[in-house]
């Protein structure tokens, strides 16, 4: 759970960056930028010895699944809606991550379903304040699908390399980044925005970009993956929202002077139920499923 949390923190620290600092810039190609840095940290941890051609591919498909798609329908979706619009419908991931953990398995844990919705009403209840919700069917359709695919990365990741597999996530995690990065400059050739969309980089640019290729695409991607085969499924979907909660304290505790009242009760009573949704599902722990590979 350690590692999840990690993650999440330094998400927490990192929304924004791209509204503020990267506009202008061809969307695709941040993402294809970002996944090649994280695909150049890890690759000289790469080690193919002991792995199937099937588990090869699989793994590549995987990242392509849960980065590569989900960075493309995620930053599209900016297009048609804000920025505070896109964080509110992004709570629903828990609840993906909890069906399709079910579906995997072929049960049915009410349990878990329930800790998740509890993790979805505090990530709403926390983000309300400061999002308009706006009627926008194409970018909703957009942020579902990055929803998807990334709750989808998730549990296909836990069962390719379940908990008690005998090799280490750096040794192989390289082969996911690399599956982001192609689906990524698909798009890019897919699309023609990219033909009128700035490529120049200012240096400003070039280190946030750094920044989140190497911390919160790279590192936390990483940690996520880590922590997620590591903890059952229904602590897994709650913690998809931990960023939620952290974000807005991090903006109210270190970068609002005097935040009101109103806003830091929202926020305790946020933390409070996803605290409690976590707690819960870890009162029937079950280890990840073992591999069907």
């Amino acid at each position: 759970m350690l590692l999840l949390l990690t993650a999440s923190l330094i998400w927490a620290f990192s929304f924004g960056l791209i509204k503020t600092q990267l506009a202008g810039l061809d969307p695709f190609l941040v993402a294809a930028l970002r996944l090649g840095l994280a695909l150049l940290l890890f690759l000289p941890f790469l080690r193919l010895g002991g792995l199937s051609g099937r588990l090869r591919l699989q793994l590549a498909a995987c990242g392509a699944v849960q980065y590569g798609l989900m960075y493309v329908a995620y930053l599209a979706a900016f297009r048609t809606l804000s920025g505070s619009d896109v964080a509110l419908l992004t709570t629903l991931t828990p609840v993906y991550v909890a069906l399709l953990a079910d579906a995997g398995e072929r049960r049915w844990r009410g349990r878990h379903l329930l800790a998740a919705l509890v993790s979805v009403l505090a990530g709403a209840a926390v983000l309300l304040g400061n999002a308009t919700p706006r009627a926008a069917v194409p970018g909703f359709l957009l942020v579902q699908a990055s929803n998807l695919t990334f709750a989808a990365g998730q549990v296909w990741y836990r069962r390719l390399l379940p908990s008690g597999h005998g090799g280490g996530d750096r040794q192989v995690f390289a082969l996911l980044y690399l599956g982001g990065v192609l689906t990524a400059l698909a798009a890019i050739l897919a699309t023609a925005s990219w033909q009128s969309a700035s490529w120049a980089l200012s240096p400003r640019q070039g280190w946030v970009v750094l920044y989140l290729g190497l911390l919160p695409s790279g590192l936390c991607f990483f940690l996520w993956n880590s922590g997620a085969r590591r903890v059952n499924a229904g602590t897994l979907a709650v913690l998809n929202n931990a960023k939620m909660p952290l974000a807005v304290a991090v903006s109210l505790l270190v970068f609002e002077a005097t935040p009101s009242a109103t806003k830091l009760l929202r926020l305790a009573a946020a933390l409070i139920l996803m605290t409690g949704a976590a707690w819960w599902t870890t009162r029937t722990a079950a280890a990840p499923p073992a591999s069907t590979c």
